[in-house]
Parts: structure tokens; sequence; C-alpha cells
């Protein structure tokens, strides 16, 4: 290459070279808007709010079935929140207006003489004839039969109906909290169980004599909870050891018409408190003799349900959950003799998530349904419950979420899973149908996205609707035996949103501290985001163990996207130490609720920058409520290098302080050191950046001292931090008050502007 040529090339690099840098220059300009500019974003804010409530979104079709199964309707939400009835027919596949509302609403007017919005007609019952030619409706609490032909309306004492909430769960999880309700009158009716003194007496109902069972009980250590045999002949009972739970307090400073604050006092067990146990007894009515259960005593969530053997009433099975939640047992006992034996006896080293565990009684083939993640996944189990045997019914490495239903008579199990689709977010739920046997998995919901599924009254046809955080949603009729579709009658579309200006938000995945697990979250942006300049960025953050908390369904409006037009990219996601993926993934979290996936998310948001360049993470903030608060004050104390500035709504800042269910399952039975290391009051001194604490005076889910020590510490460690303690309020992010005040806080904190001053005086 001669001289020219290399100058020429030379010269072109370096113009290239320079033109490129001087993007750079631009693209790493940090967005600092001043006065005029902030009160403009918090005006687009609250125009693109307004726009979007006056949007329409059908993510949720509550269909209402005819008793036949051959037609629903739904209501259908429109634009500036009005909505209208649709009638969709099974059989034909065909989708109208249920009918005519201005018709409907002149009508009512007539036999009502009240005015009425045809664009905003509200029933409390709506059901619509077999043939479809009359309807019977309820408004403001009166009867009406409505003729569709000649939207005639007349007044009806006529008020059976069929009203099938196809809504409603199949399968309802049973609490354990809830115990067993006492059973006073045999089942032979001979009976009346009485107790008296503390001891067990029994009435016969024909001679009226009395007979002693117990006599061992007392005022202090009393005999209750009890349950008869299937056949009369035996009674369980538990002596009870009570131990007093514990109250807090809170003070209500602001009732009106008093002078004085009003102290308000609740039971409230906290970790490490004391529970009230209960030893199981034995008592056989003829033989007048009491038996000891040979088993532990039951220490936590009291007497559950027992279980017999069908046609056979000498052995039960009862469920016991430790406390500490490391040890599940189902176990037997033998009325005969008091022995026991484990059917299930499921042990971990770390916890067993107690309240996630299905169980359902086969009495009949002697089996049991039951769910565990002894595999490493949440799966279902078929136990044969004389044998012990648990043959896995589902497995590979995704999650059963939930038990819908289940068909004895076919022996199937309809439930609900996500992470079986490799090609999408594991968290988006599918449902299912699969055989006893494991064999013959169906999925219903094969389209994309995260699906929403009810059946007809007689499960010959379902409505599936689906979407996807950024794809508004879908709603099919399907047919249940083959799973085909038989119509299409939703389908929104993003267009509308688009219009108003939002940016939907967008998903992103990155992985975690181990580099090979994905994490899933998503990123709102502002509207007008200028290329050429970089925006601070918000986490919000909710690392409670019991779930997981991104949104998956179609949301165009959130306080997340609110937040963003102020100048921020607002974002979410779910790290190690939460629910729904393996147990690997949420075992992060025991005895670590301090870590609450920071070292997962501090990576996320440090590869989300490297695709958004907008993205300014060297001015980072976090906000969280509840456990989200104690994680969002976490952030300031144990990742100070990353985040800047945090805003913590009724957090639970010691974990000693808050609820014993919910702390305990997390961290750990018996109370130990790892508490006072994780506690944000403890750590308090080592607050750096700045931090707004909001809480609730009548907080009855957190106790408000839980933020009032934290602040106390924060003083004696003569750290400055902003506290905003609300009058009457309770567990909450601070309402619309609160929620403006964080708004304000983090323009002031990450944006270096000043928010519209409220005070100020408006010249006229």
């Amino acid at each position: 290459m001669n001289c020219n040529k290399l100058n020429g090339f030379l010269l072109t690099f370096f113009t290239m070279l320079s033109a490129h840098m001087a993007i750079a220059q631009q693209k790493v300009t940090a967005y600092l808007p001043d006065a005029s500019d902030i009160a403009l974003n918090y005006q687009q804010a609250s125009k693109i709010d307004t726009a979007l409530r006056n949007l329409p979104t059908n993510n949720d079709i509550t269909p209402f079935w005819k008793k036949d199964g051959t037609a629903f309707w739904y209501k259908k939400n429109l634009p500036s929140r009005n909505w209208t009835y649709m009638y969709v027919d099974a059989i034909s596949a065909k989708k109208q207006e249920a009918f005519d509302n201005r018709k409907v609403a002149a009508a009512l007017e007539t036999v009502s003489g009240k005015k009425q919005n045809p664009e905003r007609l509200q029933f409390e019952v709506l059901y619509f004839s077999e043939q479809n030619q009359n309807a019977t409706l309820k408004k403001d609490n009166e009867w009406y039969t409505l003729d569709l032909n000649t939207y005639q309306i007349k007044e009806t004492n006529d008020t059976v109906v069929f009203n099938y909430n196809a809504k409603k769960p199949l399968q309802q999880r049973k609490s354990r909290w809830q115990g067993v309700r006492d059973q006073k009158k045999s089942p032979d009716g001979k009976y009346d169980l009485i107790i008296r003194g503390g001891n067990i007496l029994v009435l016969d109902v024909t001679t009226r004599l009395e007979t002693q069972l117990s006599f061992d009980g007392n005022a202090e250590h009393p005999y209750g909870s009890y349950t008869w045999s299937p056949d009369g002949k035996n009674i369980i009972a538990y002596k009870t050891f009570p131990k007093e739970t514990k109250k807090v307090h809170y003070v209500l400073s602001s009732v009106a018409g008093t002078t004085r604050g009003q102290l308000k006092s609740r039971e409230y067990a906290q970790p490490g408190d004391e529970f009230t146990s209960y030893e199981p007894y034995i008592f056989n009515v003829e033989a007048k003799k009491s038996i000891k259960v040979d088993t532990d005593p039951v220490d936590f969530f009291g007497p559950q349900e027992l279980h017999w053997r069908v046609n056979n009433n000498q052995y039960y099975t009862f469920e016991k959950a430790d406390r500490g939640h490391q040890r599940f047992r189902v176990i037997e006992v033998d009325v005969q003799t008091g022995k026991t034996r484990n059917v299930i006896d499921e042990k971990s080293k770390t916890f067993i998530y107690e309240n996630r565990i299905y169980t359902r009684y086969l009495t009949k083939t002697n089996e049991m349904l039951y769910t565990s993640e002894q595999d490493g996944w949440q799966h279902l189990y078929l136990v044969n419950t004389i044998t012990g045997k648990q043959q896995l019914i589902t497995k590979g490495n995704w999650v059963v979420r939930e038990i819908d239903s289940v068909d004895v008579a076919k022996r199937q199990v309809w439930f609900r899973a996500s992470g079986m689709n490799k090609d999408e977010d594991p968290y988006f739920i599918h449902y299912y149908r699969i055989g006893f046997d494991g064999k013959n998995l169906i999925n219903l919901t094969p389209e994309k996205g995260n699906h929403s599924l009810t059946f007809s009254p007689d499960r010959k046809y379902y409505i599936d609707t689906y979407s996807q955080v950024n794809i508004p949603a879908v709603s099919k009729l399907k047919i249940t035996g083959n799973t085909h579709t038989v119509t299409e009658f939703e389908r929104a579309s993003a267009d509308p949103y688009l219009e108003v200006g939002v940016k939907l938000p967008e998903v992103f995945v990155a992985k975690a501290r181990d580099g090979i697990t994905d994490i899933w979250g998503i990123v709102c942006q502002p509207s007008k985001l200028d290329p050429n300049k970089t925006y601070p960025v918000i986490e919000y953050i909710y690392a409670g163990p019991q779930d997981s908390f991104v949104p998956k369904s179609f949301l165009p409006a959130s306080e997340m996207q609110s937040m963003a037009e102020l100048g921020f990219i607002v974002v979410q996601m779910d790290g190690m130490g939460t629910a729904n993926r393996s147990k690997a993934f949420h075992d992060v979290c025991w005895k670590n609720l301090a870590d609450a996936g920071f070292p997962d998310r501090i990576l996320w948001i440090k590869a989300m920058a490297r695709k958004y360049p907008n993205a300014d993470i060297s001015r980072v903030g976090i906000y969280g409520t509840s456990a989200g608060g104690q994680n969002s004050t976490g952030a300031l104390l144990f990742h100070p290098e990353f985040y800047k500035a945090a805003v913590s709504a009724c957090g639970c800042h010691d974990n000693r302080i808050d609820k014993q269910w919910w702390n305990e399952q997390w961290m750990g039975y018996p109370v130990g050191p790892h508490y006072d290391e994780q506690s944000n009051i403890t750590n308090a001194a080592k607050l750096e950046g700045n931090l707004f604490l909001i809480v609730g005076e009548a907080d009855e889910n957190v106790p408000p001292e839980s933020t009032y020590r934290l602040a106390d510490a924060l003083i004696k460690a003569n750290k400055d931090f902003d506290i905003l303690s609300i009058p009457g309020m309770g567990h909450s992010d601070g309402g619309v008050y609160g929620r403006r005040r964080k708004r304000d806080f983090f323009v002031r904190h990450l944006l270096n502007a000043t928010p519209p001053n409220p005070n100020a005086v408006l010249s006229k």
C-alpha cells in the first residue's frame, strides 16, 4: 500500500473511530432532567395511566354456563371502562351479544323507575333459559324475567336458577391450620360425647346414662379435639397441654371523635414461641378403656383429619408436619393396640414446603395421591397405604403447580404445571391430565403463554385464556375429549396500547450465580426514551420464598411502567430462593433470607445493561413491600456497592419479630444465631445510600415495631434516613400518598431533580 492510500485509510479509520466515539459519548450522557422536565414527566405518567385505565383488557374471562352445558355468557370489557354481555353457543360455535343493552336498560327503567346506563348494566345474577327465549336476572336486589324476543321485563318470584361458578377452584387444598371439627354425636346416633372437668364422658341417648371414659384430664390439661370411628365403637381424642399465644399491640393515633390513642392487641405467634401440644388417645366405649397412641405429641398445626380404611374400623391415618418443616409423615394407627407405622415419612436437610403438599385419600383402593419434591422437583406420587410403596406419576425437570381435580373412576389426575415446554418461560402455567400409572399425558393448553382454564358443568368443554406479559390475551372454547378448538371467541390486539404511547414490558433472561440457571424478569422503559441518554434503574423486589412474582400474563399497565415514565428503567426478576423452579433453586433461601437472590439479581441487572445501553447501573434504586421491604433495605445494608437508594414499606426487618409460621418455614426452628446475623436491625449501622421507610401504624400482618425498631437502630448508629408513618393504615405500601412519596424520593436521589411540590400555592 502506498503512502497516499495508507494516509487515506488512516484518515478514514480515525474519522470513523471519532464518529463512533462521539456516538458513544452521546449514549453515556446521563438523563438529568430539570424541574420543568420532571413536571412534564409526571403529567405524561398520569396521562398514560388514565389512557390505559380506559382501555379494555380481557385477561380473565369468567364464563357462566347454561345447565345443559351447551352455551355460556360472559362480561366483556370495552373502552372507557364500559362493558357488554356476550353469548357463545358451544354447539354452533356462534358468538353474539347476549341482548340489546339499550333495550334492556330502557325496559329496566320502566319497571324499576331507576335510571340505567346501557353501557354499564350490572347484574347480581343473570341466567338464560334452556331455549334461550328468556333470561332471569337480579338487579338492585330485585328479581326479573326478560323476554329476549320482545324485551319485556316483569318482576318475578321464581328465583331458582342454575348458578355454576366456573372460576371456583375444583380441588381446594385444606389448610392444616384449620384442624378438625369436633364430632359430638356418634355415627350410629347412640351416644353423645361430653367434655366435663377436662374429661371425656359419653351419654347413652336412650337410657340417659353417662359413662366416664377418662379420669386424668383436668382444667390445666383437658381432653378435646375429638372424633368417632365410623362404627361408633371408638373415640379418638387428644389430651391437651395448652400454651398461651402471646400478643402484639399497636395504637390507633387518629380515631375521629377521640382525644386519646386507642390500644389494639391481638394474639400473634412469633418464631420460637411455645405452641399447644396434643397427645392422641383411643377410647373404646364398650370396654371403657383407653390406649395412648404410640406417636409423638402433635405440637404443630394441631390435630388433623382422620382417614379410616374402607369397611375396616381398626386402622386410621393422619398427617403430621413437624415443627421446623423438615419432616412430614402420614401415620397409620391400629385402634386395638395404639401401635403406629409410617405410610409416608419424608425428611429434608433443608425444608419441606408444607403448604404445597397435596394429599388425596382413595380409601376404596387403599391408595393416596401425594405431592413431594423428594426427587428435586415438585411431582405427584401414587402411594399404596398398606405397603407404603410409592409410584411416581409425573416426572421430569418441571414443576406440578396445582392439582385441579381427580377422576377416581377413570384413575386420572387433572393438574397445572410449569417448565415442561423447553422453548418458553418456565413459569408459564399449562394444564394437563394424566393417568394414575403415569401414562397418557395430555396437554390441554399447548399454545405458548400463561394459561387460565375453566370447564363447563359436565366438563365436555373448557375455556382456555392465555397471554404473555407483552402479548394480549386469546380465549378459545375447546372440547375436553380431544382438545380440539371449537372457536376462538376473543383475541385482543396490542395496537390500542401502543397507540396511547406506552411501551409494553420486555422479557429478559440472564444467568444466575451458578452460570447455568436462567433468571427470568421483565424490563419497563420510558415511552419517550431518548436513545442518547442513560436512565437510572429501579428494581421492584419481592423475594418471599413462598412463590414467584414476576408477572406472566398481559401487563400493559403497572406501577412499574408508570414509574418508568418519570425517567427510569424499572425491572423485576425472580432470583434464586423463590419458588416454582427446582428444589435446589428454592433451597437457596434456607436459613438465608438475607440473600434474597441478590447475587442473581445483580448479575441480571448487569447483563440487562449490556443489552439495553440506556440503563445506567451506577444509579440503581430498589423498592418493595413486606418481605420486599425487608429485601429493599437489605440491598443497602449488604450490597451498597450496587444499590444506591431504597424505599421499604412495612418490612419484616427482623425475622424474629414477624409471624411464626412464615419465618420458621424458611429460617428454621429452633431460632438460632442466623436470625440475628441476618436481621436488618442488627446490621443497621452498615447503611449506605438513601433509605425511605414507610409503615402503617395499624399493620396486623407485620407488626409496626419491626420498622420502628429499625428506625431506632439507625438513629443510634447516627444514620440519616426518611420515615413515613401513616395513621390508621394497615399492611400496605402506603397507598396513593405513599406511592407518590416513593416516586418523589427516587426522583430526588436518582435523577437529582426536584419533583412537583404539592404544597406550592398556585397563582391565579
